[in-house]
């Protein structure tokens, strides 16, 4: 089995920082043999690209953590969602296998063909997703060891237009989408990123993306445990689709840093 170390970078922060900053959809990477099992032809593989994937969002993360008074940890996928999608279910729990992007996706953005419908995904879930959701789930019982708690903030973005895959994207469109968990978000953590991100037009909650992302091990059983999702509008802070990051992105990450400083001094208020 080849070495799977490169498809993923854990970034050491303080000893100290209950804060894991989570990246999984920045890059565009795709291994020559999983390029191989997708249809598109080059060009509209880079299109898709420009697309599906959630550009400069590890600069954000990576401009933050420099920022902070106390050194958050980062977890950077180093490859493309189109590879495997860490942050969906591996089976049938997965909603959006109804338009083809579960785990392993087999359609686009716009439900044309990724790769073929009889397409076994199951290789690349052992292959990728499978060591991925390890190493989160190690790096979270570690900060756990450490601190006694972690807060898991997820960095996203999206497109300033609905794109046709989105089963959940007929609702508003703020500027800063942040996704709660009912057991896994802190009130005082989501109120802090409301303040944080307040200057870039609005906030909204839970639309159009809800939700945040936990480690299924933790999940639903382990209040240490908080999460947050933080999706931004691509508008915001770069040319769409995929275009170059403007002046946006360092105010961004200075909102990225104040939510850090926070979560990482802040007692936990269950919601």
């Amino acid at each position: 089995m080849k070495d799977v170390s490169a498809s993923y970078r854990l970034v050491g922060g303080a000893p100290d920082s209950p804060v894991i900053l989570h990246v999984p959809h920045s890059s565009r990477v795709i291994p020559p043999d999983v390029r191989n099992g997708i249809v598109l032809e080059d060009a509209a593989l880079e299109r898709e690209l420009d697309h599906i994937t959630d550009s400069h969002t590890a600069r954000v993360a990576s401009t933050a953590a420099a920022r902070c008074a106390t050194g958050p940890w980062q977890f950077v996928n180093q490859l493309s969602r189109l590879v495997v999608d860490p942050e969906r279910f591996p089976d049938e729990r997965e909603e959006m296998l109804a338009v083809g992007m579960g785990a392993v996706y087999t359609r686009t953005t716009h439900r044309e063909e990724l790769r073929p419908a009889d397409h076994d995904g199951q290789q690349l879930v052992e292959r990728y997703f499978h060591p991925y959701a390890t190493a989160v789930t190690e790096a979270v019982t570690q900060r756990l060891a450490a601190v006694g708690r972690a807060v898991i903030i997820d960095v996203h973005s999206y497109p300033t237009e609905r794109l046709p895959y989105e089963l959940h994207g007929d609702g508003p469109r703020p500027p800063i989408c942040l996704g709660r968990d009912a057991f896994h978000t802190p009130a005082d953590l989501l109120a802090h990123a409301e303040k944080a991100f307040a200057g870039f037009g609005g906030t909204g909650v839970n639309t159009p993306f809800e939700g945040t992302y936990v480690p299924l091990k933790y999940y639903g059983n382990d209040p240490r445990v908080s999460a947050l999702m933080i999706e931004i509008r691509r508008d915001v802070y770069m040319s769409e689709p995929g275009g170059p990051a403007g002046p946006g992105l360092d105010a961004l990450a200075n909102a990225l840093t104040d939510l850090v400083d926070m979560a990482s001094t802040a007692g936990v208020v269950r919601p």
